[in-house]
Order: structure tokens, then C-alpha cells, then sequence
């Protein structure tokens, strides 16, 4: 079902990266809420929020009693952000030195270290976390 709570998401680009549609009858270059980009990608608006204050890039338009309107750039940027603390792992200032383009750090990956090794029971199993391992190091070279 699609609406203005709940866009069309459609694939985009070489990356794939899902990019809202609003189903709002707006133009695509409309100014949006904080609430409708909140709805659109996934993010409460208390975090949109806090983000304006860690990423000075990050700057909406406010209007008469500090109501914000995000412009395309503006969600576009969202989106960057989310990409690279919630799925590449960057801390919010790892993503903020990589989106000023002075690299950026990425938070430690001790998931990895802490998870208990898988106890065998025989080959077909051997199998299934070979195969397991396989997808992890896709995914990872995907996302890394």
C-alpha cells in the first residue's frame, strides 16, 4: 500500500540504493516535512534532528516557528547518512569527516571476535557454514 506514510520505494542507480517516492501528489523537487521525510525513509524525527546538529552540511529550510523543510538535496543527504552509520558501520563523526571527504572512521567490528565458533556435527554442516562464510564476505565486500 503507498501513500504519503508509505512511499513507493524503487531501486536506483549502480548501487541500488532505495530511494523514496512521495505519493503525495507534490512535485519530485517539492519542499517535504520532517515528518514526511521521517515516514519516507525510516528514521524518527527526533534523529533527523539530532543529525542537523552533528552534520553541519545537514541544513533544512526553517520557517515561522522553526518548522523545517527539507529540499531533494537535503534528503538526498539523509540518505547518505543513514547509508553509512546504519549500514557501512561509520560512528557519526567517522560519517561526517567521510562526508567533508576527509575519510572517516568506521566503528569497531568486535561482533565478529565475540561470536562463539559454530560446533560441527558432520559434513553437511561444514557445508553450511562454508557457504554462510561465503555470504558474510559478499555482503561485507558489497557494503565495505
Amino acid at each position: 500500500m503507498t501513500g504519503p506514510d508509505n512511499p513507493t520505494l524503487f531501486s536506483d542507480g549502480p548501487d541500488h540504493i532505495e530511494r523514496p517516492v512521495f505519493a503525495d501528489g507534490k512535485a519530485p523537487d517539492a519542499l517535504r516535512t520532517i515528518g514526511e521525510v521521517a515516514a519516507a525513509l525510516g528514521i524518527r524525527q527526533h534523529v533527523l534532528r539530532y543529525w542537523e546538529e552533528q552534520f553541519p552540511m545537514l541544513r533544512p529550510l526553517k520557517r515561522s516557528g522553526g518548522r523545517r523543510y527539507y529540499r531533494p538535496d537535503d534528503i538526498a543527504l539523509v540518505e547518505r547518512i543513514d547509508r553509512l552509520v546504519h549500514r557501512e558501520g561509520y560512528t557519526l563523526r567517522g560519517a561526517r569527516l567521510a562526508l567533508q571527504g576527509k575519510g572517516g572512521e568506521k566503528a569497531p567490528v568486535g561482533a565478529e571476535a565475540a561470536t562463539p565458533p559454530i560446533p560441527s556435527t558432520g559434513p553437511a554442516s561444514s557445508e553450511l557454514v562454508d557457504r554462510l562464510r561465503a555470504l558474510r564476505n559478499r555482503l561485507g565486500a558489497a557494503l565495505g
